[in-house]
């Protein structure tokens, strides 16, 4: 399920052209989280690998590195203003 997680949020970033904070480790992060947005939102539907739901889960990833992106450039800027 790690091994999952951390190619969904590679995936998802490799996607969305962003890296995601914390290397390895963020990646797995942002897949696992991923994986429980995208469930609860869309439900456990399309393929499964290692008891994941890709699809739900890489949508899921998507939507948090989407999230973690915007809130990480409105910190900067708050910063860089003050």
């Amino acid at each position: 399920m790690l091994i999952v997680g951390g190619l969904i949020g590679w995936l998802a970033g490799a996607i969305l052209g962003k890296d995601v904070p914390g290397g390895i480790i963020g990646n797995i992060i942002a897949g696992l989280i991923g994986s429980a947005i995208g469930s609860k939102l869309l439900g456990t539907w399309g393929p499964v690998l290692g008891g994941v739901p890709i699809l739900p889960t890489l949508i899921g990833a998507i939507v948090l590195i989407l999230m973690a992106s915007f809130i990480l450039k409105m910190v900067k800027k708050t910063f860089n203003e003050g």
